[in-house]
């Protein structure tokens, strides 16, 4: 039973990371729509790929070819350490599962960067909905997973993750209310811009006309 229990909430947790990952899909599509990336922070796309990199070393054995991976150079530095100087399988993930867990704590703070300016603005425009709900999903079902699974290193980060992501739903309801601030599109300006400039010239060539 209790391993059937673990195994359906991995699977959940597994999804719910899925749609974690799948989240920042509208925010591209906004960001692509108005050719802008506006008031939209980086920070949690940056540590998010970190900590999918670290997590998927974290879950290879331990006779996998390494592959240098240049994307990320603290992963690379990681990976390599745990490789070639660390050759005990428990030690090796001691090692990488400490680093997850400070990679995957920050992953699921970071959205919080976005909460000074909530509170200043009064607007949740810029802390997206679908990130901070799919935050709080996936981190308490692998907190649920961890804990079952007597894995620290994978319940640990999450002991962190479910209270912030509450907070980020928290925020979203205070504030979702308050409305969202339109941000004029640049080429909607810069086409009124021309409209307003070829009415005055109009304005201008009739009233030389009709002196």
């Amino acid at each position: 039973m209790g391993d059937r229990l673990r195994l359906a909430i991995g699977v959940m947790g597994n999804v719910a990371s899925l749609l974690l990952y799948s989240a920042p899909i509208f925010t591209f599509a906004r960001v692509i729509k108005r050719k802008s990336t506006e008031e939209y922070s980086c920070v949690p796309y940056i540590i998010a790929l970190l900590n999918c990199l670290l997590y998927t070393w974290y879950g290879l054995p331990i006779k996998v070819v390494v592959i240098l991976i240049p994307v990320i150079l603290a992963f690379g530095i990681i990976s390599a350490t745990s490789a070639f100087m660390i050759h005990n399988h428990h030690q090796r993930k001691a090692f990488v599962g400490s680093v997850g867990v400070v990679a995957s704590a920050a992953m699921y703070g970071s959205p919080l960067v976005a909460v000074k300016q909530v509170m200043q603005t009064k607007s949740v425009e810029f802390m997206p909905f679908h990130l901070s709900f799919f935050s709080f999903l996936a981190s308490s079902l692998w907190l649920v997973y961890g804990l079952l699974g007597h894995d620290l290193f994978i319940a640990s980060p999450n002991f962190v993750g479910s209270p912030l992501g509450i907070l980020q739903l928290v925020l979203y309801c205070m504030y979702r209310k308050r409305g969202i601030a339109e941000v004029p599109n640049k080429l909607d300006v810069v086409q009124n811009d021309h409209k307003s400039t070829q009415l005055e010239i109009m304005v201008t060539e009739d009233t030389k006309e009709k002196t």
